[in-house]
């Protein structure tokens, strides 16, 4: 082979190099970081540009009542379905201690992302990290392939595993629960 052809080679393959640097580099940002937001650009040199309007802070949990649950005829406790006693996810260790989430029927995405549903700001939570769902009337948890895993009741799950009522879940440095 010539000189002029191991030049070219070896500055390909050294291009090549920097270019997977800058990968990991950029990977590693937005899983720290979150993705990049750009400002929209106005459509006219004249018109401004105005900012995205802020989504209405959650209603306030109101305070459950403390009356007896309902007595069919032949004097027994009435229990409903799964999915009907459970109405809220509290968070019990962490930076939101005590806090309490309302949980309809829809999924709710657990991670750093300012798009999930609960949004936990710590180092060891991953961007997308987990997700609440309802399954066949029972509530699951879903590990999304986080980097530090997703724990209920102290072991690591790693498919979507069925959640009982006060069993501890793990996302990151944040410990939480489903309770009535």
């Amino acid at each position: 082979m010539s000189e002029l052809t191991l030049l070219v080679l070896r500055i390909g393959f050294l291009l090549l190099l920097w270019l997977f640097v800058f990968a990991i580099v950029y990977a590693l940002r937005s899983d720290i970081f979150g993705p990049g937001t750009r400002k929209p650009q106005p459509a006219q040199a004249g018109q401004q540009a105005t900012p995205a309007p802020r989504p209405a802070p959650a209603p306030p949990v109101p305070p459950r009542s403390a009356a007896p649950p309902p007595v069919t005829p032949s004097g027994r406790k009435h229990e409903k379905a799964t999915i009907h006693n459970v109405s809220r996810l509290v968070i019990t260790a962490g930076p939101k201690e005590g806090l309490e989430v309302s949980l309809g029927r829809d999924p709710l995405t657990i991670g750093r992302a300012p798009d999930s549903g609960l949004v936990i700001r710590d180092d060891y939570t991953s961007t997308h990290h987990a997700k609440l769902l309802l399954w066949n009337e029972n509530w699951m948890i879903q590990d999304l392939d986080s980097t530090n895993g997703t724990f209920l009741g102290g072991k690591r799950i790693s498919s979507p595993t069925q959640i009982t009522l006060g069993t501890p879940i793990k996302v990151g440095a944040t410990s939480f629960e489903l309770r009535r």
